[in-house]
């Protein structure tokens, strides 16, 4: 659905260069800190910015070259977009008729109903979950291929990010289709992702599938003294704290079998990526 090679932007004081690929079926996650270039990835795939090198292609196609028709197949849900805080739902249903040939009107009303989303209330009026929501219900109801959501989960309180992944899981069930979803909170993502690239400073720094990450990587806290004696060859990054070291690794269990004395943990999505930002390595 989606492949980056050496996608490229230079700004004055940020570069990126990114490779990363969306395969068919699958939900991809881009993690990463807030400014490490979620969005700039997603406006170079939406050709909202120009690429400075590099290859983008969607569909199978330049990026540059989609039709109109093939950007209909794509649904996009923007942190730093959304309706005009002066108009109702209702208000814009015809311009979205008029915008998708695909758009089911029916089935965009029952997802409304469904997530109490109001029709004749202005949208500057919305919650931030509502107006989330909203975006999202568009980007679903015109019969998109491809999902790219950039933060869609940023601000939203427990109750509401459990409907929107509820959204995500129910658009998969249909067909063959594919999400691209950026976050800076990992965890909201885990039980959804069918696998994470993670970027820092313009560059992809770790590509895993999620099963692999949550079953073989893991959190080592080995004590000052127990780092020296530690085989260092499966340690991927290494952050030292005061009482010891934290470091992550690829093969929890050869070191769960080889030093049953050091506290070894699962760990956590967040958690690897603190580690892989701000360690060193081993």
């Amino acid at each position: 659905m989606i492949k980056l090679v050496n996608a490229e932007k230079h700004y004055k004081q940020f570069d990126l260069n990114c490779s990363l690929e969306v395969r068919p079926g699958q939900i991809t996650g881009l993690i990463g800190e807030n400014g490490a270039g979620k969005s700039t990835t997603f406006k170079l795939i939406l050709d909202l910015i120009h690429a400075d090198g590099g290859e983008i292609e969607v569909f199978g196609k330049l990026a540059s070259e989609l039709t109109r028709d093939d950007k209909a197949n794509i649904g996009v849900v923007l942190s730093d977009s959304g309706f005009s805080g002066y108009v109702t739902v209702k208000d814009i249903l015809p311009v979205l008729s008029a915008l998708y040939k695909k758009f089911d009107k029916d089935a965009f009303l029952k997802g409304c109903e469904k997530y109490r989303i109001p029709l004749n209330k202005k949208i500057k009026d919305f919650s931030t979950g509502m107006k989330t929501k909203l975006k999202l219900l568009v980007a679903i109801t015109h019969e998109a291929k491809l999902l790219v959501l950039d933060e869609p989960t940023a601000g939203l309180d427990v109750i509401v990010r459990d409907d929107f992944l509820e959204m995500l899981q129910d658009y998969m069930s249909k067909g063959e289709r594919s999400i691209l979803i950026s976050s800076h909170i990992s965890s909201d993502l885990e039980n959804l992702c069918d696998d994470f690239y993670m970027i820092h400073d313009g560059k992809i720094i770790m590509h895993e599938e999620t099963d692999v990450l949550l079953s073989e990587y893991g959190i080592m806290k080995p004590t000052m003294e127990q780092y020296q004696t530690l085989d260092k060859k499966y340690l991927l990054k290494v952050k030292k704290e005061a009482f010891g070291y934290r470091c992550l690794t690829n093969e929890r269990q050869y070191y769960m079998e080889n030093y049953p004395d050091i506290i070894i943990e699962k760990g956590n999505i967040d958690e690897m990526i603190l580690i892989m930002v701000k360690g060193e390595r081993a």
